[in-house]
């Protein structure tokens, strides 16, 4: 049973119906013909939203921790150079995962809340093996600049954190010539979390670690299971509900078209930050880096006695509404405010801004 809850955390966000009835599918084999007929139908539509053409494009087992986690264990290994963008905690956990594989790492900071210059990621180092940023970074509601990056990378492969950006805002993996990108479900796709959508360009598929330090996450070798040439080889068991869901969430969003999402998300986000400053709050991410999906605001010192913690507790139990504290070097400090997939939607900024407003008292 889903609760009732509209979830506005930079977390899960409400499944979209169609998703909802995907997960009553009776199960199939993991082998069976009828669900890899709808597993080639789910890369097939993942290609169409990444806008991409690359084969290798697939759902990974596991959440987006084990999409950037797969990335960076099939292309890095002892002593390659990583150049990595840090302008927030997911820039963080590229730099761990990066130096528990032996790699290099050269860090690319900015604060939290800013963009990254895109020039300083490109010139940090002569010849790195991969350069790797985020995307839509979570924890602070910042677009990084994907494209700027992707034109004066050079022979180094370009590594992109999608999580929550995929299905949000615009994302074209061919035309900016990302080499490896990774996803979430639970974002912006409208699909409880479980699955990794990732797909691999050309060029990274060339230079694919032939024994990664992870056998589960093998690329080379789930590809055989996943692209079926020549026959399909078992790799692991896939999480068949979880695909039917994807597939469903994925159906709805290329029915709206991604155009449509966009538009949508876009018009929800300004929306609500809109009415987030007619409150008085302030906005952390400037405005040209702004994403319309994931809001984050500074906690106002003046909460008519209450706590931070007290007030997202109060939305949740009076409201059912739940929004997101913050992390890293922003927690206690601000709010992150999610308006994603099927959440993205007029009523629920509405009904937020109202229930801020009442426990407020503003």
């Amino acid at each position: 049973m889903f609760s009732d809850r509209v979830l506005m955390g930079p977390g899960p966000s409400n499944p979209y119906p169609e998703v909802v009835s995907a997960f009553t599918r009776p199960l199939l084999g993991h082998l069976d013909p009828e669900f890899l007929e709808v597993l080639d139908e789910t890369c097939d539509r993942l290609r169409a939203v990444y806008r991409t053409s690359n084969s290798l494009t697939l759902p990974v087992s596991g959440t987006g921790s084990a999409g950037m986690e797969a990335a960076f264990v099939n292309l890095v290994g002892p002593g390659d150079v990583a150049v990595v963008g840090v302008n927030g905690l997911f820039g963080e956990r590229m730099c761990e995962v990066a130096a528990r594989l032996g790699a290099e790492v050269v860090r690319v900071d900015a604060p939290w809340g800013e963009p990254l210059d895109p020039v300083a990621l490109v010139e940090a180092h002569p010849s790195p093996a991969v350069i790797a940023l985020v995307h839509a970074e979570t924890s602070t509601g910042v677009r990084n600049d994907v494209e700027d990056v992707a034109r004066g990378k050079g022979d180094a492969l370009l590594l992109v954190d999608a999580v929550t950006s995929l299905g949000g805002i615009p994302f074209d993996a061919d035309l900016w010539g990302v080499d490896l990108a990774y996803s979430g479900t639970q974002k912006c796709l409208g699909v409880p979390p479980g699955l990794s959508p990732l797909t691999v360009g050309p060029q990274a598929r060339a230079r694919l670690k032939q024994r990664p330090s992870s056998w589960y996450l093998d690329l080379g070798l789930i590809a055989h299971y996943v692209e079926g040439a020549g026959g399909r080889t078992y790799h692991h068991t896939a999480p068949v509900s979880m695909i039917f869901a994807l597939h469903a969430g994925l159906g709805v969003l290329l029915q709206e078209g991604l155009e449509g999402s966009w538009a949508r998300h876009e018009a929800c986000g300004r929306a609500l930050q809109a009415g987030l400053e007619k409150l008085g709050f302030e906005l952390v991410a400037p405005a040209a880096h702004r994403l319309p999906q994931l809001t984050t605001v500074w906690v106002p010192d003046d909460l008519g006695g209450l706590s931070e913690a007290d007030v997202r507790a109060t939305l949740l139990q009076r409201y059912g509404i739940e929004i997101g504290a913050g992390v890293g070097v922003m927690a206690g400090r601000a709010w992150r405010i999610g308006c994603m997939g099927h959440t993205a939607r007029p009523r629920n900024v509405e009904l937020l801004l109202g229930a801020l407003e009442e426990v407020l008292g503003r």
